[in-house]
């Protein structure tokens, strides 16, 4: 065991690095690797900042329903009874069909920069074709349609952050590309208040149709730029030097203790994976601990409601929606960014939580204009939960690369169960208190943080059985109950 510490410390002080001719790199030596590195970083920064981006638009084509509603969109489409929430648990059905699928295709083809922007451009013809429709029949298909593009997305963007970045930098990157999400719930009505506000009647359209076509344009649009700027992975991306693609190569083999697969390459690298994955309790617990998670955070999908209770008119009601969600952006930053300093997930995601609790607990007991608006937004901080929970669920499938594609993918479709069933848990049947919704809610994430805290028990464990096998193996691949895991490898708790 010392002979091959000493062996993986002298090629790692020679900064050098192999790569297959698939991955078009050769023998590669770093004159200066800290600066080279430094630099890699910014160039990766930049290029996966138009995540954001989209995620921005993702969640304002998923979530404009709500706005549409507050300016006549039920009336028109003469929607009654669960027509409503129907339009909006439908998307996830979609969407939770098609999260592995695309992920495959993503790993498969080793071309995100040219599948994403594609779903993007789909998605964006969709929801302009929402503002056509006159019955409920029409706004399900596209519903539908649309969270079966979307889906593509989300899994997809965390499996390429996962493939660029270390355990000690996921989570703040996770963060920044979920404050696109963050982002969106805040300026997403704002934007909506204006189309809603200036639009009626214009072409003899009322503003909720137009809020589908000017939104569903802007997506198209920024799909087109997107193209040329996402990267792919590290091996294969435009834009980086040949040094660069060597190093981001090597940074994630250190990370992970042994080189990234290709075996996606062929078909029984998808079904390897596949097992793999279909057969680790960790996808289980996470999936079930993301689902209850998700139902707690339902409160998003109606967060116009919830602010109408406020008692101010349409626009100051969207106006409102704003500040909580500025507010959970900022606070999503600071506890990424301490969790990924601290190599620690699970206090950063049961604390938040416990505060949404807080703000559950005081909306469901006061009439307080002023006491009910600080509940949204220690409500919305809780998404800072979500963030450290992501950056956990890609560290804790590092190896082989299906296996993390698949995992991530299944465990973010399983979740989708939650966002369907959060469409009913708010119903204007229970407005204005909501107290049944916030008491499910609750519930929800209590059971979130025991999941959380199973989960951090069973990855203890796992690395102190890998620790002991180390203890009584010779070499670079360790054998556990767990899996085949590389020498060195420890799961962040």
């Amino acid at each position: 065991m010392t002979d091959h510490k000493n062996s993986v410390d002298l090629e790692l002080e020679k900064q050098e690095v192999q790569h297959t001719e698939a991955g078009g790199v050769q023998d590669v030596v770093f004159s200066d690797r800290p600066a080279l590195e430094k630099r890699l970083l910014r160039k990766i920064d930049a290029r996966m900042s138009i995540l954001i981006i989209i995620y921005i638009l993702n969640y304002i084509d998923r979530n404009n329903l709500s706005a549409a509603r507050t300016k006549g969109l039920e009336v028109d489409l003469a929607l009654k009874g669960q027509e409503y929430p129907t339009l909006l648990s439908i998307l996830y059905v979609g969407y939770i069909l098609m999260q592995i699928p695309s992920n495959i295709i993503v790993q498969s083809t080793g071309r995100p920069s040219r599948f994403l922007p594609l779903c993007m451009a789909v998605w964006g013809v969709i929801s302009i074709l929402t503002g056509i429709t006159h019955n409920f029949v029409g706004a399900l298909l596209t519903r539908f349609f649309l969270g079966f593009v979307e889906a593509a997305f989300f899994p997809g963007a965390i499996l390429l952050i996962s493939n660029w970045y270390k355990k000690d930098e996921i989570a703040l990157r996770t963060c920044t590309l979920f404050c696109g999400s963050l982002i969106s719930n805040a300026f997403g009505p704002l934007i909506a208040a204006g189309i809603l506000g200036g639009m009626e009647g214009k072409l003899d359209q009322p503003a909720w149709r137009w809020l589908f076509y000017v939104e569903g344009a802007i997506t198209v649009a920024v799909a087109i730029v997107a193209f040329w700027i996402l990267p792919d992975f590290p091996h294969n991306s435009r834009g980086f030097t040949t040094e660069e693609k060597a190093l981001a190569v090597l940074r994630m083999t250190e990370d992970a203790g042994e080189p990234d697969s290709t075996d996606g390459e062929a078909a029984n690298g998808i079904l390897h994976g596949l097992k793999l994955a279909a057969t680790d309790y960790k996808v289980y617990v996470l999936s079930m601990a993301l689902t209850c998670m998700v139902i707690g955070l339902s409160f998003n999908q109606f967060f116009p409601q919830l602010t109408t209770t406020l008692g101010y008119n349409n626009t100051n009601t969207l106006l409102l929606c704003a500040p909580p969600f500025v507010f959970a952006t900022i606070m999503a930053f600071i506890v990424a960014r301490s969790s990924d300093k601290r190599q620690e997930r699970t206090l950063h995601i049961i604390v938040p939580l416990c505060f949404g609790i807080v703000g559950f607990i005081i909306a469901m007991s006061t009439n307080v204009v002023a006491a009910r608006y600080v509940s949204l937004f220690l409500m919305a901080q809780s998404y800072s939960s979500f963030v450290c929970l992501y950056a956990w669920i890609s560290s804790s499938f590092p190896r082989p690369a299906f296996k993390r594609a698949i995992a991530i993918a299944g465990v973010n479709a399983f979740s989708q169960f939650g966002n369907i069933s959060g469409a009913y848990i708010y119903q204007s049947s229970w407005a204005p208190t909501y107290i049944k919704s916030f008491g499910i809610s609750i519930a929800m994430f209590v059971a979130s943080i025991t999941l959380v805290l199973v989960h951090r028990w069973t990855l203890q464990k796992a690395n102190e059985r890998i620790i002991k096998a180390e203890a009584c193996l010779d070499g670079s691949i360790v054998r556990t109950a767990d899996a085949k895991v590389p020498y060195g490898f420890r799961y962040v708790l």
